[in-house]
């Protein structure tokens, strides 16, 4: 039997191994542009088109390379970041492994032009496939030029699972953005089709936030600084009031690596325990340094992920320090984010200051003069609560009439059923159990509305025959939302209402690459957006159905966070705009409706496509059958 085993081509061998390190056109920006920063580079300027499918080139005015070193580059395994094995433990490179500039010889048209700054003459270097098509010497500036045009024209699978361009060009930006941050010292620029997406001059940390992410990001920002003898640790987080719905701005860097870390997340999320709102995420750009010989970061051809020989030191150590950090600038919790919502809401006109903090709470039935309590909060914190019949609010006044219709009727029942009464239903009367019952297509519901009632400003009571429902009044309008947005994107049918002052916002430039991919289907919706310079746009008109009183920066700025968030989902981009702006302009937890809203937003609901769930598969109502409830009575 002849032997079956044989030695691979060294073109077929690069191509397997492109596979790992070049997944996608950010994956060559990543490389190059770490090339270039371990070239001692101080200028580094990033070309693409169509996203990188087209053209990727790096132009940086580092050491540049001899002749020699140019062809050696495109060797596997040829490196100058290490000689032997202890190496591995004193990296303080991006780049060791020697498998990117091979890799990605193999599967696109590469050509280099370098030249070293004691030097003349250059080289001009033209690769395809792994081949060298040509070597000649050239006239160019002092430093590297490296082009990649046509990313796996010979691998036509791999090029057919790229995504759409705004996708592609999206991890390109995050590409740009990790390592741009991780070298406030060095000036980046990125042009994406002539157009210039960034332009980030020398500065220090902070400032390299604020021209990467604008000039709103200044205000958020919470510096973090702490040194040991085991690590040092600086960086900034992002106040709670401006976290958002989306992971996008949270950077570790590790050495000026960009890390992953689902352990290190998790210890900064810590330190935001109490204060942050649910499912949301806060900025932070956070950076170690620490000894190479205690970490590992030989673990993933990506260099992504970092094994740290005490994790559990690195753990509480960046949590303790975010916590400090937030604490010294008096970021503290309240005891009650819902209450203190009340609290802004109904002010308390009557009381002093003191006394205006504590809980209200609302009088008994039959109380007279005036009487307070005290207590403790689940925290330890002492709370007092007053009620004076002198000080009596209009809110405490409409809590206590609706406390006695609720228990009017209760000493009323008929004489000649007294002797049977154990075996009577007993019946409550009051002004809230006036009306008939509302009668849907399946008659399940009555025929007048009885009234409606808000819990907690987040859920909606309906009386239904066998029971009642709960609505969840955020879900449901997000359902409502996005059935009518979607028909409008399908049909084209739009009403806007025209700005009488057109209003400018200005994004940060990735998301205005986003928005500028996205208008023609934004403007489907209603608005009346176009561009108006660099990263800024004009708004004309609004939907016609969108509140006055909503503010159109902060709807498009939700749209973008939430077409983000759902772009890893298989959704066409007609059903997400529609999800993310159902999301981004629904009414949310915590807002007061009137009798009218909740019955127009129950009616509508009910009149959806499919009312069960929301866009992203949350309940929009429950059922409470009245048997279930008859079971939680009986001991």
């Amino acid at each position: 039997m002849a032997d079956v085993i044989q030695l691979l081509p060294d073109s077929i061998a690069n191509q397997i191994a492109a596979g790992e390190v070049i997944q996608r056109p950010a994956s060559v920006v990543k490389e190059l542009m770490e090339n270039s920063i371990d070239a001692g580079s101080t200028q580094i300027k990033l070309i693409v088109k169509d996203a990188g499918k087209t053209l990727i080139q790096v132009i940086d005015n580092g050491c540049g390379m001899s002749e020699t070193d140019a062809r050696m580059s495109f060797e596997r395994h040829a490196t100058s970041k290490i000689r032997e094995a202890k190496d591995l433990f004193a990296i303080k490179t991006m780049g060791f492994r020697g498998e990117a500039m091979a890799s990605i010889a193999a599967i696109a048209q590469v050509e280099m032009k370098t030249r070293k700054h004691n030097e003349d003459v250059g080289v001009r270097l033209m690769m395809e496939g792994s081949e060298i098509k040509s070597q000649e010497a050239c006239q160019c500036n002092a430093g590297t030029s490296l082009s990649i045009k046509n990313l796996f024209y010979n691998v036509p699978a791999r090029r057919n699972f790229l995504k759409t361009t705004t996708v592609e060009m999206r991890h390109i930006i995050d590409e740009f953005q990790r390592v741009a941050l991780a070298n406030p010292d060095i000036f980046f620029s990125l042009h994406h089709n002539g157009t210039e997406v960034f332009h980030l001059p020398e500065s220090n940390l902070r400032q390299r936030i604020v021209n990467m992410f604008g000039q709103n990001s200044n205000k958020k920002l919470v510096p973090v600084l702490e040194e040991t003898d085991a690590l040092r640790l600086e960086g900034f987080v992002g106040k709670p009031e401006f976290a958002k719905k989306t992971r996008g701005e949270q950077f570790f860097f590790v050495n000026r690596r960009f890390i992953k870390s689902g352990y290190l997340n998790h210890a900064l999320m810590g330190a935001y325990e109490d204060v942050l709102s649910k499912d949301t995420y806060p900025l932070y750009v956070i950076f170690i340094e620490i000894d190479p010989a205690r970490i590992d970061i030989n673990v993933h051809p990506t260099k992504q992920e970092i094994k740290f020989d005490d994790e559990r030191l690195v753990y509480n150590y960046l949590k303790v320090s975010v916590r400090h950090a937030l604490g010294q600038y008096s970021i503290t919790p309240t005891l009650d984010f819902d209450q203190e919502q009340i609290l802004n809401n109904h002010p308390l006109p009557n009381m002093s200051d003191s006394r205006r903090e504590g809980i209200s709470a609302p009088p008994f039935l039959g109380s007279s003069g005036g009487s307070s309590s005290s207590g403790t909060t689940s925290g330890g914190e002492r709370y007092e609560t007053f009620s004076s019949k002198a000080n009596n609010t209009p809110l405490d006044s409409s809590n206590l009439q609706n406390w006695k219709k609720m228990y009017d009727g209760l000493d009323e029942y008929d004489e000649s059923q007294e002797g049977n009464i154990a075996d009577q239903p007993i019946t409550i009367e009051s002004g809230m159990s006036e009306g008939n019952e509302l009668d849907d297509g399946n008659h399940s519901f009555s025929k007048d509305v009885k009234p409606l009632f808000q819990i907690h400003s987040t859920y909606i009571v309906s009386h239904i025959k066998s029971g009642y429902i709960l609505v969840d009044q955020q879900a449901a309008h997000e359902r409502i939302l996005y059935e009518r947005y979607l028909s409008m994107l399908n049909e084209k049918e739009a009403v806007t209402q025209k700005e009488l002052f057109p209003r400018n916002i200005t994004l940060n430039p990735a998301d205005a690459e986003i928005l500028k991919d996205l208008l023609p289907q934004i403007n489907l919706l209603g608005f009346d957006i176009q561009e108006f310079g660099k990263d800024a746009f004009v708004i004309h008109g609004v939907p016609a159905d969108l509140k006055s009183s909503q503010d159109e920066q902060k709807i498009i700025e939700q749209l973008l966070e939430q077409y983000k968030s759902n772009r890893d989902l298989d959704l066409n981009i007609l059903e997400n705009i529609a999800r993310a702006m159902a999301r981004s302009s629904a009414i949310k937890k915590g807002q007061s409706l009137t009798q009218e809203e909740m019955k127009e937003l129950v009616d509508k609901l009910f009149a959806c496509a499919m009312p069960f769930t929301s866009p992203i598969g949350k309940k929009c109502f429950v059922t409470f059958e009245l048997e279930e409830l008859a079971k939680k009575f009986n001991v």
